[in-house]
């Protein structure tokens, strides 16, 4: 890292959420960074909004522009992570808001360990049942996220090097169907190159009041979850991640009503862990003991995910 301030380019891709985006950029610009910090709203598959009714402060700019790549999360990303030319690069779900404190603190936890590839904070999940609080461990690594998504790491909450994302991390990828799960491929190869180091404190709110434009798309995110299984051989030697996945795996086809397909995916996960609880609530679906949506939305209101 610099001594001076480095500049930071944050990347916001959005699609249909006008008021929800304007609520993100705000909470980005409000930030009391001392550095410049240069936001980047990409519009996918929509009419680009040049958000003139957004005040800009002094030290920040903002800048809109249709998503020149592959259409989706990951093609809107990368167009953002090109078209900046900062030193840092931030992600920001375009319905999620920063607390004000956010990049001063991961920048300072930076300074403390310039060898993290990814600097995290926690998360404050607003749903329909209340506020639930996510703390992250101080510190992850590859071993950590193939055992474990670690949820309460967020796209929202990365700070990344620029040229790390464009040299040995690599920029998001775009062949990833349905841009499913980019964020944990991400991380996956970030803790190749280093680890993820966390602020453990609950700096970004995470929307859950809303529709995910994931929600409900049971076929993307069956595609999505077993690209990344055969993208990364390591789930091989780690049984208790592999079924994690095998069992979302398993539910989606289950939600699709393909039975046949929910059991050997459950199956599977059982034999890697047989306390994978995904699994068996593919089984319940596939029996048609109850409906994938119920499930979703009783763990949605939890400030969980399936």
């Amino acid at each position: 890292m610099n001594t001076a301030l480095p500049t930071i380019g944050v990347v916001v891709a959005t699609r249909g959420r006008p008021q929800l985006l304007r609520a993100a950029v705000r909470s980005i610009l409000a930030q009391d960074y001392q550095g410049d910090v240069h936001v980047h709203v990409v519009f996918d598959g929509v009419e680009v909004d040049p958000l003139t009714d957004v005040d800009v402060p002094e030290n920040r700019s903002l800048r809109t522009s249709v998503n020149t790549r592959t259409a989706g999360l990951a093609g809107g990303r990368n167009t953002g992570i090109l078209a900046a030319t900062a030193e840092l690069i931030a992600f920001c779900d375009d319905d999620d808001e920063w607390l004000n404190g956010k990049l001063s603190a991961q920048v300072e936890a930076w300074r403390e360990d310039p060898t993290a590839a990814v600097v995290a904070t926690g998360i404050r999940i607003e749903s329909a049942g209340g506020s639930h609080v996510r703390l992250p461990p101080p510190r992850a690594t590859f071993a950590d996220f193939l055992d474990s998504r670690l949820t309460e790491i967020h796209p929202s909450s990365f700070l990344l090097r620029r040229a790390d994302l464009t040299g040995p991390i690599g920029l998001v990828d775009e062949v990833l169907p349905s841009s499913y799960g980019e964020d944990y491929d991400l991380l996956l190869r970030a803790t190749r190159v280093g680890h993820v180091a966390c602020v453990v404190e609950p700096l970004v709110v995470v929307n859950w009041k809303r529709t995910s434009f994931f929600n409900g798309r049971w076929e993307g995110i069956a595609a999505g979850l077993t690209y990344l299984l055969r993208k990364f051989p390591e789930f091989a030697a780690a049984p208790r991640g592999a079924a994690r996945i095998e069992g979302q795996v398993a539910f989606a086809h289950a939600a699709l009503g393909r039975r046949a397909d929910a059991r050997s995916w459950a199956v599977q996960a059982l034999r890697n862990d047989h306390r994978q609880l995904r699994a068996y609530a593919a089984l319940v679906i596939s029996l048609r003991l109850a409906p994938a949506g119920l499930l979703v939305d009783l763990v949605n209101r939890s400030g969980r995910g399936l």
